[in-house]
């Protein structure tokens, strides 16, 4: 059953660029550019073959974060929590709570290439309310270039922010998503497969100014966390097995989250610490 045999596999990584000697127990040593090591094999070793659903996800994700430093107490502020909806909404609530932290969504749109919706050329993240963004993101590739050259980029673009407007009507009443200009955000999905929207989003609040940009998630692919180091400062993911299928695996119930109950887990969540 996917998550046995396991224990082991908790990741903590940094960007080589930020090598820190020793942090948080752990060492870090002179490696690739992507570092990865076990935070906590014992902790690991409680995991659950698979998670009930997402909520439960987000307790064990919530409790890790919490015992490495990034609760409100110990940063002197409430973190902010962005969910991806909407999967990423029930692991986030549960996160937000352990930390005391300030939950709400972050909107991302995937740009695709005109003719090939499919294929991603970039993404679109939603502006804050301090003023930055919407921040676009575009692909290192060839065929990325050539559409932003030849203008159907930015008409696929505009689309999507159309979209992203109307989903923060739709979540918000059309107000952005907080400033997170000198704060801590931790960027919560319900598992990370090919890392791209996760990827779009962290450079998305990197551009915004964040002090610290994390990225978390219950489970997640070798290849899509290591795709993520470039972009974040630090991602923690409880479950990275060597052989990796899809997200729904790692959980007993992965029905789909729907808008409403998105909606109520935003609406219900406490507020941060003061």
């Amino acid at each position: 059953m996917p998550g046995r045999g396991i224990a082991a596999a908790g990741l903590r990584m940094w960007p080589a660029s930020r090598r820190r000697g020793q942090r948080q127990g752990l060492y870090l040593a002179e490696g690739p550019p992507a570092l990865a090591v076990p935070f906590s094999t014992e902790a690991a070793m409680s995991l659950p073959p698979c998670f009930a659903d997402r909520r439960e996800a987000g307790q064990y994700l919530g409790r890790h974060l919490a015992g490495l430093g990034f609760g409100a107490a110990q940063l002197g502020q409430p973190p902010l929590v962005l969910a991806l909806p909407r999967g990423g909404v029930p692991v986030a609530f549960e996160v937000a709570r352990a930390l005391d932290g300030q939950l709400d969504v972050l909107l991302v749109r995937k740009i695709g290439a005109l003719g090939y919706p499919e294929l991603a050329l970039g993404a679109v993240v939603e502006g804050d309310a301090g003023g930055g963004g919407p921040h676009t993101v575009v692909n290192d590739d060839p065929w990325a270039r050539r559409a932003v050259d030849s203008g159907s980029f930015d008409a696929e673009r505009g689309r999507q922010l159309d979209e992203i407007a109307r989903r923060q009507q739709r979540y918000r009443g059309g107000k952005p998503v907080p400033a997170r200009a000198g704060r801590v955000v931790i960027v919560v999905d319900d598992g990370v497969a090919t890392g791209a929207t996760m990827r779009a989003a962290l450079e998305g609040v990197r551009m915004a100014g964040a002090a610290r940009v994390i990225a978390a998630t219950p489970v997640g692919s070798q290849d899509g966390l290591a795709s993520l180091t470039a972009a974040a400062d630090e991602v923690i993911c409880l479950n990275t097995p060597p052989s990796f299928g899809a997200v729904g695996a790692f959980y007993l119930d992965f029905s789909q989250t729907s808008d409403e109950e998105a909606l109520a887990l935003l609406r219900t969540a406490p507020p941060p610490a003061a």
